[in-house]
């Protein structure tokens, strides 16, 4: 990855106050942040063209849930290179498992963490994550 390239972020959440935190805590640190609402939201920016470098999504989500999300995007080939992360409050064993199985790179459970340790972990995944 070209270390002067502006690293892109989608954040997909239902929940408002967090995608507003994340929004500003990432962009401060010089990422391009696109945010979404809904899974449906995310999906219809990554299909009009979005290619982010890593998505960060909650599992709980109104309609199609966050796991849903990435199968979907991984069946439509959408930002193939990029890199997942679920950003959730759910802590099952089965729901890290299927997690796992789509090729998230990461889990993170938010009661438990802070906006600088999101963004650690982003940092973490990007660098250990080649694109081809």
């Amino acid at each position: 990855m070209d270390q002067n390239k502006t690293k892109k972020v989608l954040f997909v959440d239902d929940d408002k106050f967090l995608l507003d935190m994340y929004s500003v805590k990432f962009t401060k640190a010089g990422y391009e942040v696109k945010a979404a609402d809904s899974t449906e939201l995310a999906l219809k920016i990554l299909r009009d063209g979005y290619v982010p470098d890593i998505i960060l999504a909650d599992i709980v989500m109104p309609g199609s849930d966050g796991l849903q999300f990435v199968n979907s995007v991984r069946k439509e080939k959408l930002a193939a290179d990029a890199a997942f992360i679920m950003l959730t409050n759910q802590g099952e064993t089965a729901d890290i498992e299927q997690a796992r199985k789509l090729g998230v790179s990461s889990y993170i459970v938010k009661a438990t963490t802070v906006p600088s340790d999101v963004l650690g972990e982003v940092e973490k995944v990007l660098s250990n994550h080649k694109t081809s």
